[in-house]
């Protein structure tokens, strides 16, 4: 499977989504009368400006190693994962700004204008749309270990819930009457209050791997299993791991009988060498340093 083609593939099928649905949402909140239907056609918008962030960085990531990346470019991958957490957060601030004042605004004795069907039925498009887009990038980003994608599947999930939060207001003010248009607002601010958890992960995540964070620590007890799987190998220290895009770098020193050939020593660590990779990704960096046994 060529990554770099997949992540392509899957993110230009959300770009063609998310183009029709922003059209389809600003027409339709333009004829149905709904400030909470143009404001989502602004967030079908910005997942499509993270659509043009993944197809940038990841041309860029995919690049093979060169005189200045020695470990490749992998980590372009993570800043693209970072600023779409970034384009999250203020989507989310965004619209829990935007349902405080429409909920001053009711407060206050305001209006908020009741909308017409269409744009209840275009955040029914939305709702369905954007679920099927959040579930197909993120298996695909899962599949392929792509954190970039499986951020920017999480932006089609905001979309979603935030249309799920136009339709409960929207189909309030239909269905109940002018009393209930209150809904949209306060639906707007859960919605909000979800999404910056979701964008905080990300950027904790992010943040980690560009600050050379390790591994969680059952990953480096598979790490230090699989050296220890071969019986002529004891003792493993030093242990350092870290991310590099979607490639995990490890280093490690580890002892052998001294009395073995360097010949010999140099086999059984490319077999070790070779059983992490298997584990843990054919691109694995894989460092090993070999001591001898300590005499008892």
């Amino acid at each position: 499977m060529d990554r770099e083609h997949e992540i392509y593939k899957t993110t230009l099928i959300g770009s063609i989504g998310n183009i029709l649905l922003m059209i389809f949402k600003f027409i339709a909140g333009l004829l149905g009368h709904s400030s909470a239907m143009i404001a989502d056609a602004f967030h079908s918008l910005s997942d499509l400006v993270t659509d043009v962030v993944v197809l940038l960085f990841v041309k860029i990531s995919s690049k093979p190693q060169d005189e200045n990346h020695k470990y490749g470019h992998g980590k372009f991958e993570t800043i693209a994962t970072f600023l779409i957490g970034l384009a999250l957060i203020a989507v989310a601030i965004g619209i829990i700004v935007s349902g405080c004042q429409q909920f001053v605004l009711w407060l206050n004795g305001g209006d908020i204008p009741a909308p017409e069907p269409i744009a209840l039925w275009a955040a029914l498009v939305s709702i369905v749309t954007k679920e099927i887009l959040f579930r197909i990038t993120l298996r695909k980003g899962r599949q392929i270990d792509s954190q970039v994608m499986i951020a920017n599947a999480w932006h089609h999930r905001s979309d979603a819930l935030s249309s799920i939060g136009a339709t409960i207001g929207i189909g309030g003010a239909i269905l109940l009457g002018d009393r209930w248009t209150v809904l949209d607002p306060l639906m707007g601010i859960v919605v909000g209050t979800m999404l910056i958890k979701v964008a905080v992960d990300l950027l904790r995540n992010s943040v980690d791997e560009l600050t050379e964070a390790a591994l969680p620590p059952e990953k480096e007890q598979e790490i230090i299993a699989v050296i220890l799987s071969h019986p002529e190998v004891c003792e493993p220290h030093n242990l350092r791991t870290r991310r590099i895009g979607n490639r995990i770098a490890i280093e490690a020193h580890i002892r052998m009988n001294g009395n073995l050939t360097l010949n010999e020593a140099h086999e059984r660590t490319s077999e070790i060498e070779k059983d992490l990779r298997d584990h843990f990704g054919k691109n694995a960096l894989i460092t090993l340093h070999v001591e001898p046994t300590k005499e008892r």
